[in-house]
């Protein structure tokens, strides 16, 4: 995207150009350039008004009346006159024209009239005395134009560099000229006259908003209308065309005097609104009513804004303007130097805005995410807009960031959208990967937070559970293959449930084992006490599950066998992610902490408990209702280690009776570790007063049939009480 809006930038199509222009116009809408007060208007336009047309008589009016025109102007104290029009063609009101064809003239007379100065040779003999500059137009069509006499030079080169090319390489083209008639041509080649090109160049949208200081034709150079109006004031026999490598750099109009142009030799007219007070109708002049203060000292130009004549124009700040104001506004910009400037650099500034301001969103979007980089963004957009804004306001320079702004709206927009997407895509597929072993609420939490989410192994702490059926096979001999998979589905489901209610992640299930973990994929903090409620919870729900199995084996007329669980916690460092091949894998945990909560499961049956815990998790929940079991080594394990069973939460942890067999308990360990058989007995029967509510006395079996064995061989002075697990 970055390459193809440098390429279409540089490409600058007509769409492209086109937005451009149009935030240049908002500009000058916004700010237009403030109309001078009357002393300080360099130019005045003799208005070829519906008035003065209607008074004097259709356009073309005859030359000796235009001529007329000229004189008073110079005697009321105007610097020059200018004309918007040109004269292409014999004035055929002159008597000498209609000689031949008035009716009623003797031959004397007719000779007479013949041998009278025409009106163009009366028009061009004021000229001559007069400061004048005549209109040429110019077509981009090849047509025959008038041949007259050839251009006057009144245009020089300066190249910047001796690499500058040829300043015709940047400048408008005109294959053919509207020239006036030689004698008025030639009337104006004085020392004081001058010929400059009133014709403009819209844009594609018919607006007008640069004038080309200067045009190609046969290879010379003719300067517009404005420059040489300048040029003839300011007495110059020339004005300079300044190039540089990049293009047309200025034009030097006198000394003191230079015209900023852009590379193409464009000048770019700060355009104020419209100003009724710079016109003056020529029938006024003619009359000799014009106020003089709008004349004297002032460039004149003759133009019109008949609607008939088709001479109306627009520029950004007026819809409809007679074309001669485009000039004279020129005129007077550049007199106040207030004309607008696209340096030749603009376009580079633009575009390594859009290069590097694009590479900032590509960088950045990825590293600080879409609300952060929006707001670089928006300091970006604000800061170059602001920067293009107070360049036209204060130094009257026209940078476009536009198509910047655009341009890095967009690369913004679509790595959002495609970051967005690609989110949407990871959440979907962890969705997928998670929603069958963890509950709801933590699918949507990994899902909204995937960096939380670390596949590929690592090591955390975690804690295990492992939870078996007591009796199965028996059980199972009772069901046939679809009877029995129903009875798992429907043991496993309410304890599944309890596991993920408490933020658990369900690793397998093993026929009718259940392995699960918690502390991954996410961080939990209270991993082993939401693993200790979780088989506590698990424990309260195999009465309703029972109660609901007796049932529906009274109504299949078949024998109901309870079912009962044992449970194993551990907790320790273990590590967990995708293990398997590169087939098939699963997000399951691994490690010594695993298996010594696989052997604590298996050690439940033994002790005559329902939940046996490993001494780290014990040490992570010191409010709940524990009894410590033995010092044991498990199977596989050659360090002993201290288990204790989980009978109760806090509140049964608090509980008078608790405490006081918690007491007896201990103190018949310590006798039982202490070779003190006749203790251990005694306070082993006053625990067995206490227990039956926790459903414990198989733990009292056992120990009682230890200590009578241990009466009748004491296991000697190097017993250190640790019980050697044969089985897992």
């Amino acid at each position: 995207m970055l390459a193809g809006f440098v390429a279409l930038y540089l490409w600058n199509p007509a769409p492209v150009e086109f937005a451009r222009l149009k935030v240049f116009d908002y500009y000058v809408q916004a700010k237009p350039r403030d109309i001078p007060p009357p002393q300080q208007k360099p130019v005045t336009i003799i208005d070829l008004d519906e008035q003065s047309l209607e008074t004097v008589g259709q356009w073309p009016w005859p030359r000796t009346t235009v001529a007329k025109m000229v004189q008073n102007l110079m005697q009321m104290g105007a610097i020059l006159i200018a004309f918007d029009v040109v004269f292409a063609e014999p004035d055929g009101k002159s008597l000498g024209a209609m000689a031949d064809s008035a009716v009623g003239l003797d031959n004397e007379t007719r000779d007479k009239q013949k041998n009278l100065p025409s009106n163009d040779e009366v028009f061009a003999s004021v000229i001559k005395k007069s400061r004048v500059v005549l209109g040429q137009a110019g077509r981009v069509s090849e047509t025959e134009g008038v041949k007259g006499p050839p251009a006057k030079k009144s245009i020089g080169v300066r190249k910047l560099q001796r690499e500058a090319p040829d300043p015709k390489a940047f400048l408008p083209v005109f294959p053919s000229l509207v020239r006036n008639i030689p004698v008025i041509e030639k009337a104006a080649m004085h020392r004081f006259g001058g010929h400059g090109m009133f014709s403009t160049t819209p844009d594609e949208d018919g607006i007008i908003r640069n004038v080309p200081a200067m045009f190609v034709h046969e290879g010379d150079l003719f300067p517009t209308l404005s420059v040489e109006m300048l040029r003839v004031a300011t007495g110059r026999p020339t004005v300079l065309a300044e190039v540089s490598v990049a293009g047309m750099n200025a034009v030097g109009v006198a000394k003191g005097l230079k015209v900023r142009t852009d590379r193409h030799g464009r000048i770019w007219p700060y355009f104020s609104k419209h100003d009724p007070d710079k016109y003056v109708p020529a029938h006024e002049v003619l009359d000799g009513t014009a106020d003089p203060a709008k004349i004297k000292g002032k460039m004149t130009v003759l133009g019109t804004s008949a609607v008939g004549l088709r001479d109306i124009r627009t520029i950004p700040t007026e819809r409809d303007i007679p074309g001669v104001e485009v000039h004279a506004q020129l005129v007077e910009a550049i007199v106040h130097q207030q004309y607008l400037t696209r340096p030749a650099f603009a376009d580079a500034v633009e575009l390594a805005f859009i290069f590097f301001g694009g590479l900032i969103m590509i960088i950045l979007v990825p590293w600080l995410g879409a609300k952060w980089t929006a707001l670089v963004f928006l300091l970006t957009a604000t800061g170059s807009g602001g920067t293009s804004w107070y360049l036209f306001a204060e130094q009257k320079m026209l940078l476009d960031a536009s198509f910047a702004i655009a341009s890095i709206l967009l690369i913004y927009t679509v790595l959002t959208y495609t970051g967005y997407a690609r989110e949407e895509a990871e959440r979907r597929q962890t969705r997928d990967a998670f929603s069958k072993y963890l509950s709801p609420d933590m699918v949507e939490r990994v899902a909204e937070n995937p960096g939380e989410l670390k596949l590929g192994g690592e090591q955390r702490e975690m804690t295990l559970l492992f939870c078996d059926v007591r009796g199965f096979t028996t059980i199972s001999e009772q069901f046939d293959a679809v009877g029995l998979t129903k009875l798992i589905n429907k043991l496993l489901t309410p304890l599944t449930n309890e596991i993920l209610e408490r933020h658990g992640t369900v690793d397998k299930y093993m026929g009718d084992c259940i392995m699960a973990f918690w502390n991954a994929p996410l961080d939990d903090t209270n991993h082993a006490k939401n693993g200790c409620e979780s088989a506590l919870a698990m424990l309260e729900q195999m009465q309703p599950l029972n109660d609901r199995l007796e049932k529906e084996a009274e109504e299949e007329g078949r024998k109901h066998i309870p079912l009962k669980v044992g449970l194993g916690l551990n907790t320790g460092p273990a590590v967990v992610g995708n293990m398997g091949s590169e087939q098939r894998f699963d997000y399951s945990v691994l490690g010594d902490t695993v298996n010594t909560a696989s052997r604590l499961e298996g050690q439940s049956k033994g002790y005559g408990v329902k939940i046996v815990i490993g001494e780290e998790t014990w040490k992570q929940v010191p409010d709940m209702a524990t009894l410590e079991l033995d010092w044991i080594k498990v199977k596989g394990k050659t360090e002993a280690v201290v288990i204790y069973c989980l009978l109760g939460g806090e509140d049964l942890a608090q509980d008078r009776d608790f405490v006081t067999l918690s007491q007896f308990h201990q103190q018949m360990l310590d006798a039982y570790r202490a070779q003190d058989w006749n203790k251990a007995i005694k306070r082993l029967k006053e625990c067995r007063l206490l227990c039956a509510p926790y459903e414990i006395d198989g733990l009292y079996d056992l120990y009682e049939a230890r200590i009578l064995d241990y009466q009748a061989a004491p296991p000697g002075e190097g017993w250190d009480g640790v019980f050697v697990a044969t089985t897992k």
